[in-house]
């Protein structure tokens, strides 16, 4: 096995916690001799915060060195990372690698049954928390769409926007019922932008040319709306 060892301290980190960059490598070294380590490695981010993963060189250089058998070892999950989220992102970049992540303070270690189990809840619970993110954000945009207001991008076809909400166009509204009457009898994609052309409707840029994706683009809108 080979271990590698990465340790922070943030600008005023041996103050918040009083554990030197040396003597979290010192504790750290004894883990790996006491496991047999092979080959041992040392990463360092000195005066880095851990609020952020990708800004921090060393600790890439450490994920990027690791290899299928290898152990991460950490003092603590805090000098790892800040966020439950990276730390879950590092835990699965080590996974797919068939590495292993030890942290002393919290006594987690991936290469014992207990210690994978700690990290599969931590999953869980991270897989928890972004389906209720995006479950609120659902809900969101559902309340707004009912109110009429405006959820983002670019103005749909058949609406213009008024004080932050969206007002159907009389004229594109007639243009989407054709879309619909055409599409109803056959019609092909192509077909429909040819007789929007010729009843002299225009697309949303005021454009006399119809192209058969516009179409599609708002036929497909209008579905998900229905």
């Amino acid at each position: 096995m080979k271990a590698i060892i990465y340790t922070r301290v943030s600008t005023s980190g041996q103050a918040e916690d009083g554990v030197s960059l040396a003597a979290q490598e010192a504790k750290l070294r004894a883990w790996a001799d006491l496991n047999g380590a092979e080959n041992v490695t040392v990463f360092t981010d000195a005066g880095l915060s851990g609020k952020r993963a990708d800004n921090r060189p060393g600790l890439q250089e450490a994920l990027n060195a690791v290899g299928k058998g290898d152990a991460l070892i950490v003092y603590s999950l805090s000098r790892l990372a800040r966020s439950t989220r990276d730390t879950i992102t590092i835990a699965e970049v080590l996974d797919k690698r068939g590495a292993d992540l030890v942290s002393m303070s919290e006594k987690i270690d991936t290469t014992t049954a207990a210690g994978k189990m700690v990290f599969r809840m931590l999953a869980v619970l991270s897989e928890f928390e972004r389906d209720q993110v995006s479950e609120r954000t659902r809900f969101a945009l559902a309340h707004k769409r009912a109110n009429g207001e405006k959820t983002g991008g670019d103005v749909p076809y058949g609406y213009r926007l008024e004080e932050g909400r969206l007002v159907k166009d009389a004229g594109e509204q007639k243009a989407i019922v054709l879309i619909r009457q055409l599409h109803g009898k056959g019609h092909s994609l192509r077909a429909i932008a040819a007789e929007l052309e010729a009843r002299g409707y225009q697309t949303k840029t005021h454009r006399p040319h119809w192209h058969h994706k516009t179409v599609a683009a708002i036929m497909e809108r209008e579905r998900i709306a229905a």
